[in-house]
């Protein structure tokens, strides 16, 4: 194999002037203003253009808000640099402070110094709160829907202010406002933890906003999660409470060195406002009518508002945010506007998405406009019965100014459509704009390649994880649910952790699990936040207990999250094995199984073809032996060699019951193999190897459409390829018939759906009561891209190390692959053209990579930090040949490109009109049990055309016979 190396591989000795730090992070915060930790772990990139660079040591230096040089650490001797340890005094609440940095190389020569990365703690001791929570005093109906409250206070402010910090929460959603101006930018703040056992609270410097004299803070509270409607089947109001409340705490520092506390007490006031009414499901109504003119501003007149009473809350439970918040990231313009066959207005945003709408309208005093949201046409009309109980319709009631803009402040839809009523005159494409909201996670991960459904089917998963990461990963975003199911992201989080910086968000998550979890004395709730009370344990769903941690591990080098949630993942494992037994089978109590398996009935979608126990001890063991990789990392040696023989036990307990001596596994589905083969529960080769037949056979014999439901998906391309059918797994991924990943997409599809077939061929929506068009589990398939199809993988956890391993195939004749990795920037891109692979990768500085390439003589090459280019001969491999003749079917003919390839061009020889008939999908394509005798009797006169194809199919056969190359 002839490889062509750059010459930036033989590592540079020169000065490293040139290296410099280009990040710091505190924690998982680029953005560390009020840090929840005293010790807040670092990381740092370092940028060079030197091949080969590895750090050797670092130097720290802290600074505090004088200026002046707090601690430094002088040269440490380190290779670490992702989560390293706090090396200072502990900060203290409030405290501010400023680090520079510098790296040292092999060759013991420094980086500059970095420029000052700030960091600011907040409020680290729930005896810093002197605010107290305050509610409008007057009585409110709790079983109805009641407008937002507004609250204000005003204040004076001396000359010289130092600095301001503004840390507040609420019970309830909030907006804040000083002078006049909003504070920040979060939407939906605080957002949705285990409100009972964890409230957020903001920090906000709002030096800015302030000035001498008198001055004004304001708030406006919404119902939100805290007391809106939440949950399916008509759900529940209140579940949190059923008072909106408010806790502010303004801290001016004076350059005299002085503090002013500005809190929510008894001398507050509150009234009612624009906002009717708010719901996270059913939409916002707001009449510009009721405006308050400068409300949030000083010398306004509140003597008609009414005054407020304290709520008592345990401030114990205030926490800083661990992620970033929600906000609105960007905003998509319609691509028409259209009248439906019943003639209302339809506006089509061209792509499906989670936000609101923002209107710009000019009308008459009392003119209401609706805004009514769904994801799909049906019949061409808004298809909304998707939506089940969610109204998901906003109502606008001019005030009859000027232009006057509105947008809801506290709800979120998902929808791509949009039906107007009751604009004034005539509605233009520039009236209306969609605001996408989602958690302000940085963007990771990118993947695209030659074939341009894969490159839609990546970015419809992309856009599935904005629209499901509002705050917390939800289900769906449009429906009366959205709530946090643990089986969704237990399944999609390795995909979302590559495509965006998930670390912080998960971990807030996980806590919650966890505080939840401890309500159910180990059980893990089917949903985090769990607001549908006692459930029983689930496989899968409960798993991402254990699962998620470990991910967060995996992909972030995080032992942090696992010693966190050590007794979160403990507790499970113990409940299921009290659950299981001395037999260690999981086969009793309720399951969701392999859920949505497309073979079920759309009403019965636990109705899977994998049997629940095998789906259930399966995971039983899945999650026993992470727990044990888990306490090893840890240091917990008697309790890793606790849980790995706890796993060495279910998994033999697994092979008697559910496995046949020759690689059988119950059920005969694709789910069991798949589930067998990525876990690891087959204890020898043959086993595995006839395990790994059948499974390849099941899909072929399926004709490459999917059989797996949420379980079995993520695992069965991964098991294919850990057996060597590669090739299937491929033609899996690739296959266009219904159901497949790519069905949707030819239906038009801009996220990925909840069922193989939300969309029915004819257009019309799934009859099936969950028939969501954005859920991102099935999309899990992605990371399979990531890894396998793109050739970017992590050997160790957090990337220190990379797995380049490219698999073309499946007709992709090209594919690009980046990761921003905790080090910087990791690529690998690859080429086939003219018999040549060519793959250039991209490592990190301080990381390492071994590179393994495909081609006649497979080499693994280990490399350091650089730019690399390689090009190998190379052949696509091709899988064995079946025998093929006239009986053999479309489907079995076009799973072999040469096959078809030649068949296709003696048919188009003879009737170019039947290749165009099979390739338009008008019945024969879809109808792969055709074999190649009935499609020849289609044409009159045939006996040529039989001939000629009698003729190639022998071809094949002696080609394959021999080994020849076509």
């Amino acid at each position: 194999m002839t490889l062509q190396r750059p010459d930036q591989e033989v590592p540079v000795r020169a000065v490293e002037d040139n290296a410099a730090i280009a990040a710091v992070r505190f924690e998982h915060h680029s953005d560390a203003l009020g840090i929840g930790t005293p010790r807040p772990r670092l990381s740092w990139i370092v940028d060079t253009p030197t091949a080969g660079w590895q750090q050797a040591g670092y130097e720290l230096e802290v600074y505090g808000s004088d200026g002046g040089l707090r601690e430094q650490t002088g040269r440490v001797a380190s290779d670490q640099s992702v989560l390293v340890p706090w090396p200072f005094a502990p900060l203290q609440s409030r405290e501010r402070l400023s680090l520079r940095m510098r790296a040292w190389n092999t060759a013991e020569q420094p980086s500059a110094w970095s420029a000052l990365f700030p960091v600011e703690a907040g409020l680290l001791d729930p005896e810093d709160w002197i605010a107290r929570f305050v509610t409008p005093s007057w009585e409110e109906d709790p079983n109805a829907a009641r407008p937002a409250s507004l609250l204000r206070h005003e204040f004076a402010v001396r000359p010289g202010v130092f600095h301001a910090r503004l840390y507040i929460t609420a019970l309830g959603v909030y907006e804040a406002q000083l002078n006049g101006v909003t504070v920040g930018d979060h939407v939906l703040a605080p957002g949705w933890t285990s409100y009972n056992h964890r409230l957020r609270y903001q920090t906000f410097d709002v030096t800015d906003l302030l000035h001498e004299g008198r001055n004004a803070l304001g708030a406006i509270l919404g119902d939100g999660w805290f007391r809106g409607r939440l949950g399916f089947g008509g759900g529940r109001r209140n579940i949190y409470g059923d008072r909106l409340a408010l806790l502010a705490q303004l801290e001016i520092r004076y350059a005299d060195g002085t503090t002013e506390r500005i809190v929510t007490d008894e001398r507050w006031h509150a009234a009612t406002g624009p906002i009717l009414a708010s719901d996270i499901y059913d939409g916002e109504s707001y009449d510009a009518r009721l405006e308050r003119d400068g409300w949030s501003e000083a010398g306004y007149d509140d003597r008609d508002w009414t005054a407020v009473r304290f709520v008592d809350r345990d401030l114990r439970t205030l926490v800083a945010p661990m992620g970033p918040p929600v906000r609105r990231i960007e905003q998509v313009a319609p691509v028409s506007i259209t009248t439906s066959p019943s003639g209302r207005t339809l506006v089509d945003f061209g792509q499906n998405l989670v936000g609101r709408l923002r209107l710009s309208v000019q009308g008459p005093a009392g003119q209401t406009i609706t805004l009514r949201h769904a994801e799909v046409l049906e019949h061409g009309e808004l298809g909304t019965r998707p939506l089940r109980a969610a109204a998901a319709t906003d109502r606008y009631t001019l005030r009859g100014a000027s232009v006057e803009t509105w947008e809801p402040r506290f709800t979120f839809h998902g929808f791509r459509y949009a039906e107007i009523e009751g604009w004034p005159g005539e509605l233009q494409a520039d009236d209306l704009t969609a605001v996408v909201c989602h958690s302000d996670l940085e963007r990771t991960g990118w993947f695209e390649c030659s074939d341009p459904l894969l490159n839609r089917l990546h970015e419809n998963v992309v856009w599935s994880m904005r629209g499901n990461f509002l705050d917390i990963p939800t289900d769906c975003p449009q429906r009366d649910e959205r709530l946090g199911w643990t089986g969704d992201i237990q399944v999609f989080a390795p995909t979302a952790c590559f495509l965006y910086d998930s670390a912080g968000f998960l971990e807030s998550w996980l806590q919650d699990l966890h505080a939840d979890q401890r309500d159910l004395d180990g059980v893990v709730p089917f949903v985090v936040p769990n607001i549908l009370g006692p459930t029983p344990p689930a496989a899968a769903w409960s798993d991402a207990a254990v699962i998620v941690p470990w991910v967060l591990y995996q992909r972030y080098g995080d032992a942090g999250v696992l010693a966190q949630q050590w007794p979160s993942m403990q507790a499970w494992v113990d409940l299921v094995a009290n659950v299981a037994g001395e037999r260690r089978l999981w086969d009793t109590g309720f399951q969701f199984g392999d859920w949505l398996d497309p073979a079920a009935p759309p009403d019965r979608p636990a109705d899977a073809r994998a049997d629940k126990a095998v789906v259930a001890t399966a995971y039983f063991a899945r999650s026993a032996e992470l727990l044990g990789q888990v306490a090893q990392v840890l240091g917990r040696t008697a309790d890793a060699d606790r849980y790995l023989a706890l796993a060495a036990e279910v998994r033999a307990a697994f092979n008697n019951e559910y496995v046949t001596p020759n690689g059988r596994v119950i059920s005969d589905a694709a789910t069991t193999y798949a589930l067998a083969l990525a876990f690891a529960l087959l204890p020898d080769a043959a086993q595995r190897r006839h395990a790994g037949a059948r499974l390849a056979a099941l899909v072929r014999d399926n004709e490459y459409r999917v059989s797996t439901g949420f379980v079995g998906t993520p695992l069965i391309c991964d098991a294919l390829c850990s057996v060597g059918e590669d090739h299937a797994a491929l033609r899996l991924l690739t296959e266009r018939a219904c159901p497949s990943w790519l069905y949707p997409v030819t239906m038009g599809a801009t996220t990925i759906w909840e069922r193989w077939d939300s969309m029915l061929p004819d257009g019309t929506i799934n009859p099936g009561e969950m028939t969501s068009f954005n859920h991102y589990a099935l999309g899990a398939v992605a990371d399979w891209l990531h890894r396998t199809v793109g050739g970017l993988a992590s050997a160790v956890p957090g990337y220190r190390r990379l797995d380049i391993r490219p698999r073309p195939g499946g007709g992709i004749t090209r594919a690009r692959t980046r990761h921003r990795t905790l080090y910087g920037l990791a690529e690998c891109a690859w080429e086939i053209a003219d018999g040549q692979l060519t793959v250039d990768v991209v490592v990190p500085p301080n990381t390492t990579a071994s590179v393994t390439l495909p081609g006649d003589a497979e080499e693994l090459i280990e490399v350091g930090a650089g730019r690399y280019h390689w090009s190998v001969p190379y052949q696509e491999p091709r899988p064995p040949r079946l025998p093929l003749s006239l009986d053999s079917t479309l489907g079995q003919i076009r799973d072999d490109p040469q096959a078809w390839s030649m068949v296709r061009t003696t048919i188009a020889r003879h009737t170019p009109a039947l290749i165009d008939q099979i390739e338009a999908g008008n019945g024969i394509s879809g109808n792969k049990a055709m074999t190649l005798r009935q499609l020849v009797a289609m044409r009159a006169n045939n006996s040529t055309l039989r001939a000629d194809l009698e003729s190639v199919l022998a071809e094949l056969e002696h080609n394959s016979a021999t080994g020849k190359n076509i």
